[in-house]
């Protein structure tokens, strides 16, 4: 089949494709300035050893799985295949998998190895377990990681209306709750009560 029969069945099945646009001043506002609303949810620059967090899977490779710390601004971990599991490992697909989040613990932080050169940069060392977390830390861990969530969902909406960088609401609203509070959504909760 040449690629004018597939073009004209794909045009049958979907319709034409859509015209090309100029973009618009708005599309340029969402491209460029969406650094202003990254940040991490802690005041902590970096969790500390023994902490708690929620991280994504990005790539299993042979010595480990590399991660992002979701409430770290998508920083850069690593969990070696000796920390994976506390039983021999068969198959590291079944026990993690590409996308899929997972509570895993702190073991190591290398602060100075871990500030990235620039702030779109996430390289760091950070080593993690994940055969180290019991069942009651990850309900826990979970918790936890929604609540801030939720808390990051809303100090970013108001960051985008109101034209703010994210990490200045942070400074001036969310971490002086978690200091009070112990947790911004706590303090979220008694407000709407």
């Amino acid at each position: 089949m040449d690629d004018d029969a597939a073009r004209q069945k794909l045009f049958y099945f979907l319709g034409p494709p859509p015209h090309p646009r100029e973009p618009t001043e708005s599309d340029h506002y969402t491209m460029v300035d969406q650094t202003k609303f990254l940040c991490r949810m802690y005041e902590n620059e970096f969790p500390k050893v023994d902490d708690l967090v929620m991280v994504n899977v990005r790539q299993i490779a042979d010595m480990g799985a590399y991660v992002k710390l979701l409430e770290y601004n998508d920083r850069e971990g690593m969990i070696l295949l000796s920390e994976l599991s506390r039983r021999r490992i068969r198959s590291v697909q079944k026990l993690i998998r590409v996308g899929r989040n997972e509570v895993v613990v702190v073991l190591r932080v290398d602060e100075e190895k871990a500030l990235p050169p620039h702030p779109t940069s996430r390289s760091g060392y950070i080593d993690l377990s994940k055969r180290r977390v019991s069942p009651e830390e990850v309900a826990k861990c979970e918790e936890k990681y929604n609540k801030s969530k939720a808390v990051h969902s809303i100090l970013r909406h108001v960051a985008e209306k109101h034209d703010m960088e994210l990490v200045k609401l942070y400074e001036t609203i969310g971490w002086p709750l978690y200091r009070k509070y112990r947790h911004a959504y706590d303090a979220f909760k008694v407000a709407i009560t």
